[in-house]
């Protein structure tokens, strides 16, 4: 265990949001895991803060931004976003995305660090969707670009990252990297700075391969000071979204693959979760364990 080491979890993020295919217990799980192997203790653990209105602005719009806060999303808006509003939600999405933002600037001290939580790359400026409110992925890489970092977002979720593509089209010094399976959500792919959309039923080394291959065209194309790195369970042969075929020790591979680029580079990483929908609970959170525990040792 590196005491001097902390990562970013609050229980608040654990949501009752009834019976659905995104399960928030998986938080709680991996911190319990982290502190039972050794790898952490309690007191490693910083609670976030809520999000404040100006770092959120500098994502998102702030007609969107009320609409979360003041429970006035319409039918429609709940029905894009896959997920019953509610209060808890709301908190539990402003203390995400300031865990993210935590845990950036716990980064620039500590070379890494885990968010336990966190991920949600498909909210967009006005608009959230697929289980993502609030995009704190993006919301960290604007705050380390504003300190004048050029940041790489290393996406390793199933699913495109659509809305931190659209976030970050029109910013050179954000290069955004997406690596998913093409014929899934979201039906309507934008434009990253590279796409990686590989088919149904992709093998763990033929995945693994494509992700060696991109990040040597990346570092081709731009050299960054940050690296925020999405790193969905999702991908994973048992996932009940996904169509691939990635083991779980497929998936320590993509965590060493990504943690070795950043270490070459002498880069700070800031990890988030993602998705993560295995049939068994405790497999989703194995994946994520695996990923604090492959970054968090030498």
């Amino acid at each position: 265990m590196n005491p001097s080491r902390k990562a970013v979890y609050s229980p608040l993020y654990e949501v009752d949001i009834g019976p659905h295919v995104f399960p928030t217990a998986k938080y709680r799980l991996v911190k319990e895991k982290l502190v039972n192997s050794g790898l952490y203790g309690e007191k490693d653990f910083v609670d976030p803060q809520p999000a404040s209105l100006e770092d959120l602005l500098k994502v998102h719009t702030r007609e969107y931004i009320g609409k979360i806060k003041d429970g006035t999303l319409s039918h429609t808006d709940e029905i894009r976003l896959e997920l019953p509003y509610s209060e808890e939600l709301a908190r539990a999405s402003l203390l995400c995305a300031g865990g993210t933002l935590k845990a950036c600037t716990l980064a620039l001290e500590q070379d890494f660090c885990a968010h336990l939580g966190g991920g949600f790359h498909h909210a967009y400026p006005d608009h959230g969707e697929g289980f993502c409110v609030f995009n704190d992925a993006a919301l960290g890489a604007a705050a380390m670009n504003e300190k004048g970092m050029k940041v790489l977002i290393v996406d390793c979720d199933l699913h495109q990252g659509n809305g931190t593509a659209v976030v970050f089209k029109d910013n050179s010094d954000v290069f955004t990297f997406s690596i998913h399976q093409e014929n899934n959500y979201p039906l309507y792919k934008e434009k990253s700075d590279m796409d990686i959309g590989l088919p149904d039923g992709t093998s763990g080394s033929e995945y693994n391969l494509s992700l060696e291959r991109s990040i040597r065209e990346i570092e081709k194309r731009f050299s960054p000071d940050f690296i925020v790195y999405i790193a969905g369970a999702d991908p994973y042969e048992k996932d009940q979204l996904g169509g691939f075929n990635l083991s779980i020790e497929d998936l320590k591979e993509r965590d060493r693959i990504v943690k070795d680029f950043a270490g070459r580079r002498k880069v700070p990483v800031s990890v988030v979760f993602a998705g993560g929908y295995a049939l068994r609970l405790d497999e989703t959170a194995e994946i994520h364990f695996n990923t604090v525990k492959v970054f968090s040792c030498s």
